[in-house]
């Protein structure tokens, strides 16, 4: 039994309710909430060692820039990690590399947590460690999020998604107010040491997770490979790029608040660890009422129009905060600006996660991580050099104009409407060849030959540069169409794969809709004979040397003509 037909019947075992659309939907699903519940320690003690590590940041030092770097620290090793980390996620068991995230998580918190206590801690020092933390995030987040797919069917994906963010904004509505407690009654080394602790709860959670993976036949790509193939689907896929171009412009100005608000709370509101805490509670408490409220938002308003809308809000936020110096009414700004922030980011993961397939998941989140942290990062580091020459009020009011002026990136790259393309295919049958090949054999050459009316040449020249583009982003390169000057309905279609594994590969990642796209082009072809495609060795210097004679794990029949080219 193939693995999609149990990851199937693991799903149907338990009858899905009526109202599946629902936000609480997929905490029916046990090993989805079993782990969602674990992931609110963890998310806990994360929050309460940022406000532990931020504060003590302000004890060490009074530059506004270093400050801001414990964000940069924590987030920077997203946007440099991200991609390998997608790889390896789309690789090897998903469970396995979560644990291997947490082990580096703890390690870096337990660190942490001797070295404070022990009053060794320095600025450098604690951004260095704060940057371990950060690396097992990294590693973690693509893993994390990209098996989300495997624990919930595809109905409840985008109400599991909205769920992992109300997971982590939970723990954000009262994290930093537990943390700024704990760090005013026994210091950032208690902070420390409860973060390390919350860890094991969701260690224990992916242990017991008795994954279901489904096996490929082929061999799983090398990392560099893996990696090169992520960046070229992205590359390839406009919707995936419009989705994080804007969530770069977001997390960039957006990054200010988030990296100047311990110093709100010291120079404008002059209070302590407990106001820090207080105000990073209403900005989470906001961030949950925003994931509560998304299920309803994307019913009523599109994706950009919703994007807009939250900028909007965001801009008078951020505004609102500066010019405040009641502690009520800043709480108040950044419960707003919490709705909003959240809400955002959920419609621009589920634009991601609904469009990549399976087997390029975790690269595509992992780019999507990327770019909104390091976004976040470089931005922090920036708000934090402005805020030493200008101070905070003015920093806020420069981010609050640039994000109230974001919404006209709308009219140059509108958010793409979000529907689920990642859908997967049946895997097809390997092509018949008699030369010997072993998967390293290559560059192939494909070409395919369509004969086309020629009143419908526009339409199909249209056409096939969508196809070109999947073509693409699943593993082809060099492709052109080209069509014959003495036979005006003859039409070639031809690009390369680097070897015939990749060719395998490739052929076998289209989605649903992509071979859709392929039949239409079928559709085309007129006249009595069938579509042609030929496969050839670019390079065939090893074959001749080989004896002629065909491995016995390839077919000993030509390939016939085919009606449809497949992938």
């Amino acid at each position: 039994m193939g693995g999609k037909a149990v990851a199937k019947m693991m799903y149907q075992s338990k009858p899905l309710p009526s109202g599946s659309e629902g936000i609480t939907a997929p905490l029916r699903y046990p090993t989805f909430r079993r782990i969602w519940l674990a992931s609110l320690f963890t998310n806990l003690g994360i929050l309460i060692q940022g406000v532990g590590a931020a504060w003590a940041m302000t004890q060490m030092t009074s530059s506004a820039g270093q400050v801001a770097l414990v964000q940069t620290a924590l987030l920077l090793p997203v946007m440099l990690i991200a991609l390998p980390a997608g790889a390896v996620a789309d690789m090897h068991d998903r469970r396995i590399v979560g644990l291997v995230a947490l082990s580096i998580e703890l390690c870096g918190a337990t660190v942490l947590t001797v070295l404070d206590w022990l009053t060794l801690t320095t600025p450098n020092l604690l951004l260095a460690l704060c940057f371990a933390v950060g690396s097992g995030m990294a590693l973690m987040g693509p893993a994390w999020q990209s098996s989300v797919s495997e624990q919930v069917p595809s109905d409840a994906l985008p109400a599991a998604i909205a769920l992992n963010g109300i997971s982590y904004n939970i723990a954000r509505s009262v994290g930093p107010a537990v943390g700024g407690i704990v760090v005013a009654t026994a210091g950032a080394v208690a902070a420390f040491a409860l973060n390390a602790l919350l860890y094991l709860p969701l260690m224990l959670a992916l242990f017991l997770w008795k994954r279901i993976s489904e096996h490929s036949r082929l061999p799983p790509e090398k990392l560099n490979r893996a990696m090169v193939s992520g960046v070229r689907y992205i590359i390839n896929s406009p919707p995936i790029k419009i989705v994080l171009t804007r969530a770069m412009v977001t997390g960039v100005i957006g990054g200010a608040i988030v990296a100047l608000m311990p110093l709100v709370a010291r120079d404008l509101l002059h209070g302590g660890a407990e106001i820090y805490g207080i105000l990073a509670s209403a900005f989470g408490l906001g961030a949950v009422i925003g994931a509560l409220n998304i299920t309803e938002v994307r019913k009523r308003m599109s994706g950009e129009a919703a994007i807009r809308a939250c900028a909007l809000c965001m801009g008078g936020a951020v505004a609102a905060v500066a010019l405040s110096r009641q502690p009520i009414l800043t709480a108040a700004a950044l419960v707003l600006a919490g709705v909003v922030w959240m809400m955002a980011w959920v419609v621009f993961s589920i634009g991601v996660q609904l469009s990549a397939p399976r087997w390029v998941a975790g690269r595509s989140l992992a780019a999507y991580q990327a770019v909104s942290s390091g976004g976040i990062a470089v931005g922090s580091w920036g708000w934090g050099q402005l805020t030493d020459v200008a101070g905070v009020d003015t920093a806020l009011l420069v981010a609050a104009a640039l994000m109230l002026a974001s919404p006209l990136l709308g009219l140059w790259l509108p958010l793409p409407r979000i529907s689920a393309g990642g859908e997967e295919a049946e895997m097809l049958e390997d092509p018949k060849v008699r030369l010997a090949l072993t998967g390293r054999s290559g560059p192939l050459v494909v070409e395919i030959e369509y004969r086309i009316a020629q009143e419908n040449a526009r339409a199909f020249h249209s056409l096939m540069q969508e196809v070109q583009l999947f073509r693409q982003r699943n593993g082809a390169y060099g492709w052109s169409i080209a069509r014959d000057i003495a036979d005006p309905e003859l039409w070639t279609e031809r690009y390369h794969c680097p070897t015939w594994l990749d060719y395998l590969r490739q052929r076998n990642r289209s989605t649903q809709s992509e071979r859709e796209l392929d039949r239409q082009a079928s559709a085309f072809h007129v006249g009595p004979d069938p579509i042609r495609v030929r496969r050839m060795l670019e390079r065939p210097f090893g074959s001749v040397r080989w004896k002629e004679e065909t491995p016995d794990r390839v077919a000993n029949e030509p390939s016939p003509p085919i009606s449809s080219p497949g992938a």
